[in-house]
């Protein structure tokens, strides 16, 4: 009871604070002096209104009509609590459109009818349509709702998309086509069972019949039992057009020898011994909402060789709506589409299906707390997963565009898809210049920690996406069975395993360490641990004998640790010129900050030798370097031993005729704000910083990880420079994601002079 109340006052808080609802409505233009207004309203709003009266279709390019959904209920059948009322489903509502925006950045706005007449509910929504690109209908109750979404579609030219049917169906046949391809079954061959009929269960029967399920072989089901030719009790238009030619009356008899049960009735509809009857291999897919009509554990009790999907977050393949409508809506919207027809419906489904047999990124198995790979357990996508973005929508797109119903048909496709990466990840565009140069490169890169299944991920990545070859220091064995482990058996032959008990240059990379190391306190024995059983050490040993382009390692031990192995190879200090450039990236800004890893407390001298280093990876990245050197007073004021040598750095690189825009000391809001930068006319910066050098590692260390923790800015790096060879230390929290973009880096030699 506790946990119960406890689980109220935290939604109703959550909902409450802090402020009441869900979403607010910020505007995307400047609103701060008179001139914004007056083009944002009047005169200046007068001439797109001209326009647009003139050319329609110029309302795509002169509002937010083209990335504007309009959520629409009246509340009568909200979720699984029935028909509550217009006002009650405007939660529900709300959160549908702070989904749109999350997973698709799609705006949207709640619009709840209170009216349970459809002719009201017809008539108000396609008055609207002039203000929006799509129409989401949600939670309105069987018939009413397909006499509504059938009128709309046939009087808007936007699209009109009832989720509670159309959303659960696309992600049943993703599902389904994943379920059939592990059990070896061709749908069109499938007995296939339907319980619910009522908006969602007809859309699944449909979809599942467009995608080449044979009529013959449907059953539907409802709370009388088989909907059969002839029956005439409970019957309606929609269900008639499912009636089959059976001698089932019942579940139980239309469940014997079903290769499919698709369930969206209700708990407990499905026993142990109907799944017993069912055909070998078969798919159960349990989606009755808050409880299945079978739970996984009840069906695996008697049966070792089903499969079992549910509508349930805490059980395995959940058949969850977010993982299709944000991304239909998000292709159609960017096709201007007249309509979302089954052609887009089954290209989503096929591409989400396709998804989930792809290796599944680290972020994923961090927001979900498990190891997940296609397999029984793993059929669809997780919601969490940032490739459904830039994968689903082009599928969507494309076949709009195949089936005549895109206005404003997409000519790049390639670009599209890489335009979507980067709406909800600002790295993406700067990453995909570097993969792109990777990819060119063709770098050998040593993975040097082959006992990390993040480390061997990254390295499978790195191999299949085209980089190169991929060397992984480790044992044979104990790299096989992680790979297992990680269901990546098959990757063992596409990367390289390196281990130094077996490598024929042992012997060369001991000479060369001793000759190094011999006057430094190091004997034979130490050489020989070094060499032969650090795994750091012998990476860059690796490296520096060109047996390899490029390093990664760090993803397992702290960064001073690694940073003194690879100095046991390499010049890596301070005094040899090595600095540490950190990326932060947040609200589509980039602002590197160094040094972050080797200088502890850089002198003026450092400072200027800081800022020429991060100049060199910023240009590397393809972006040109301003630098600000930072500090808490601007411009000597306040005066401060500690902000001196801030100043004097800028004149370290006066004398060394440094070819890119630097200045300083100045605070950070001066740096990195135009307003504030504007107070001092004299400033040599030609706009807001996107270089910060900072007085010492420790405040860079604090300001990344501020940024990181408080803000939530994406972090690339350390990034090392001043090497001879490419190397790149991981941090210990590295997800899968960022140890390949730390190899992408180290392939592209960023930051190297060489």
């Amino acid at each position: 009871m506790s946990k119960t109340k406890q689980t109220r006052e935290e939604a109703l808080t959550f909902h409450m604070k802090p402020r009441p609802g869900k979403f607010d409505v910020t505007p995307s233009v400047p609103m701060s002096t008179q001139r914004d207004l007056s083009l944002a309203y009047s005169p200046g709003v007068a001439v797109p209104c001209e326009a647009i009266a003139q050319l329609p279709e110029t309302a795509y390019d002169y509002t937010n009509k083209g990335n504007l959904v309009a959520v629409i209920s009246n509340g009568t059948a909200v979720l699984g609590l029935g028909n509550l009322g217009a006002l009650a489903s405007k939660p529900v509502m709300e959160g549908k459109a702070v989904l749109f925006k999350r997973f698709a950045d799609v705006n949207s706005i709640d619009i709840e009818l209170d009216t349970e007449d459809p002719e009201e509910i017809i008539r108000a929504v396609r008055l609207m349509g002039p203000t929006f690109g799509g129409i989401n209908l949600e939670d309105i109750k069987a018939p009413e709702c397909f006499i509504i979404e059938q009128k709309l579609k046939e009087e808007m030219d936007i699209p009109v998309f009832h989720d509670d049917q159309h959303g659960t169906a696309v992600i049943c046949a993703a599902g389904l086509i994943n379920a059939l391809h592990i059990s070896g079954k061709k749908i069109e061959d499938c007995k296939i069972v339907l319980n619910g009929a009522g908006a969602a269960g007809i859309a699944c029967l449909e979809l599942v019949k467009a995608m080449g399920a044979r009529h013959d072989n449907c059953i539907m089901c409802d709370t009388k039992g088989v909907i059969y030719q002839g029956r005439t009790e409970g019957m309606n238009q929609w269900k008639s057009a499912h009636a089959a030619v059976t001698d089932a009356r019942t579940l139980a008899e239309a469940m014997e020898g079903a290769d499919v049960f698709l369930g969206v009735s209700a708990k407990g509809a499905v026993t142990q011994d109907m799944v017993k009857s069912m055909a070998p291999n078969a798919v159960i897919f349990a989606m009755a909402n808050p409880d299945p009509e079978i739970t996984p554990e009840d069906a695996h009790a008697v049966r070792d060789d089903v499969i079992v999907a549910t509508g349930r977050s805490d059980y395995p393949n959940q058949v969850n709506n977010v993982l299709g409508f944000p991304y239909l809506f998000r292709g159609a919207l960017d096709i201007h589409a007249r309509a979302i027809n089954d052609e887009m419906k089954i290209a989503c489904a096929e591409a989400l299906a396709a998804l989930a047999r792809e290796d599944v990124p680290d972020e994923v198995a961090l927001a979900y707390g498990q190891k997940l790979s296609f397999g029984r357990d793993y059929i669809i996508p997780t919601p969490f997963d940032p490739r459904l973005i830039y994968t689903i929508p082009p599928a969507v797109a494309q076949a709009g565009m195949d089936t005549g119903v895109a206005r404003r048909p997409i000519i790049d496709m390639e670009g599209y898809a890489q335009d979507l990466q980067a709406r909800m990840d600002p790295t993406a565009h700067l990453l995909q210049r570097l993969y792109a140069r990777a990819r060119q490169e063709q770098a050998t890169m040593i993975f040097a920690e082959g006992d990390d299944p993040r480390v061997l991920r990254a390295a499978v990545a790195y191999h299949r996406g085209g980089f190169g070859r991929a060397l992984v220091v480790g044992r044979t064995d104990e790299v096989s069975r992680k790979l297992q482990e990680e269901g990546l058996g098959e990757a063992i032959s596409e990367i390289e395993i390196i281990n130094a008990a077996n490598t024929s240059h042992l012997q060369d990379y001991k000479d060369f360490l001793y000759k190094r190391l011999q006057r430094r306190g190091f004997d034979q024995k130490d050489i020989h641990r070094l060499a032969a059983r650090d795994r750091h050490a012998f990476s860059a040993l690796m490296l520096a004998h060109g047996h390899a382009d490029g390093l990664v390692t760090g993803a397992t031990r702290k960064s001073a640790h690694v940073l003194d192995r690879i100095n046991s190879v390499f010049d890596a200090t301070a005094k040899d010129g090595a600095v540490g450039v950190t990326a932060l990236l947040h609200k589509g800004r980039i602002i590197f900050i160094a040094d972050t890893l080797v200088h502890e407390w850089p002198v003026e001298e450092d400072l200027a030798d800081i800022a020429m280093a991060a100049a060199r990876v910023a240009r590397s990245m393809g972006i040109e370097p301003r630098v600000a050197f930072a500090s808490f007073s601007t411009f000597g004021y306040p005066v401060s031993e500690r902000s001196h040598k801030m100043h004097v750095a800028s004149e370290v690189l006066d004398a060394r005729g440094a070819d890119f825009e630097y200045d300083g000391e100045m605070t950070v809001d001066v740096a990195l704000n135009p307003e504030a930068m504007a107070a001092y006319p004299f400033c040599r910066l030609s706009g807001p910083a996107n270089i910060l050098v900072v007085p010492a590692r420790h405040s860079a260390s604090i300001s990344v990880k501020l940024m990181q923790e408080m803000a939530g800015a994406t972090v690339i790096g350390p990034i090392l420079t001043g090497v001879d060879k490419p190397i790149q230390i991981c941090s210990t929290v590295s997800t899968v994601n960022d140890i390949l973009n730390m190899a992408v880096l180290a392939a592209c030699k960023v930051g190297q002079t060489k």
